[in-house]
C-alpha cells in the first residue's frame, strides 16, 4: 500500500458533499444515507483519504434501495499529500490501521443490525479492502466487494466465507494482475463460495473513487465498477 499509486489523484474534498448526513454509529462518525426502513445495508470502507470522496457513491447505492454507512475509520486524520507527512509516516502514526478498523467495524455492524437490518454487504477500497476481506472471513456480512486492493493476500482469499467479488486494475503495482489471477484461481477452487475477479483494462490503482469526472473514459470505467458492485450486492445482500 505504501507505493506511489496510493497517493495518486487525491480527491477534492467538500464537507457539504452528499445527500445524507453524519451520525455516530457504533462509536464512529459515519456518513449515512438510504431509507431507515430498509432491511438491507452496505458498509463502505474508504482508502487512506477522507471518506467524503465516497459520499457520491454511497448516495448511488442508497438510491438502489440500500441503507449505506461510511464510517470514519481514519478518525478525522486522513492522509493529506504535500502536508509535511509522508504516507509511510502516516502509516506509522496509525499503526496497523486495517486491523484496528476491523475491530472498530464490529460495533458499527451491530449498530446497523440494531436498526432492523437483516443483510449487510461490505465494499473496501485500497487498505479498506483488507477490512472487508477480514469481515468476509467471519460471516459478519453476506457479501464483499474488494476494489483496487492493498494488503490482501492469497490466504485472505482462501479464508473468505461469503460471496466475494474482486475488481482490480490492469496497472496496479500494489495488486498487479498476476496476483489477481492467483485470487481468481482460489475463488474458482472454492466451490462452496461464489466469487469472481475482474481486471479493468487501461486503468490504475484507485480508479473507482479517484478519477476526473470530466474525463469521460475514466468516469465510464469507474461507473462500470460501481454497477458491478451494485449487481453483486443485489444478488447476495437480500
Amino acid at each position: 500500500m505504501s507505493g506511489p499509486q496510493c497517493c495518486a489523484n487525491p480527491p477534492t474534498l467538500n464537507p457539504t458533499t452528499g445527500g445524507g448526513h453524519v451520525e455516530n454509529l457504533g462509536g464512529l462518525n459515519t456518513y449515512v444515507n438510504g431509507s431507515p426502513h430498509s432491511k438491507l445495508a452496505v458498509l463502505l470502507v474508504s482508502d487512506v483519504y477522507d471518506a467524503l470522496n465516497l459520499r457520491k457513491l454511497a448516495d448511488k447505492i442508497a438510491a438502489a434501495g440500500f441503507y449505506v454507512a461510511v464510517p470514519d475509520f481514519l478518525h478525522g486524520d486522513p492522509y493529506v499529500p504535500n502536508a509535511g507527512r509522508t504516507l509511510q509516516d502516516w502509516i506509522k502514526d496509525h499503526g496497523t490501521v486495517e486491523d484496528k478498523a476491523f475491530e472498530e467495524a464490529k460495533p458499527v455492524i451491530q449498530a446497523i443490525k440494531s436498526k432492523g437490518i437483516t443483510a449487510i454487504g461490505a465494499a473496501g477500497f485500497c487498505w479498506g479492502a483488507k477490512v472487508a476481506v477480514q469481515l468476509a472471513k467471519r460471516e459478519f456480512i453476506q457479501a464483499a466487494v474488494l476494489l483496487h486492493l492493498s494488503f490482501v493476500t492469497v490466504d485472505d482469499i482462501k479464508a473468505v466465507e461469503v460471496p466475494t467479488a474482486v475488481l482490480g486494475a490492469e496497472f496496479d503495482q500494489i495488486s498487479p494482475p498476476a496476483l489477481l489471477k492467483q485470487f481468481e484461481e482460489v475463488l474458482i477452487a472454492k466451490s462452496e463460495v461464489d466469487g469472481y475477479v475482474k481486471i479493468f483494462p487501461k486503468v490504475s490503482h484507485g480508479w473507482t473513487v479517484r478519477y476526473n469526472v470530466e474525463d469521460k473514459s475514466a468516469a465510464k470505467c469507474a461507473e462500470e465498477a460501481h454497477q458491478n458492485m451494485l449487481e453483486w450486492f443485489a444478488k447476495y445482500v437480500n
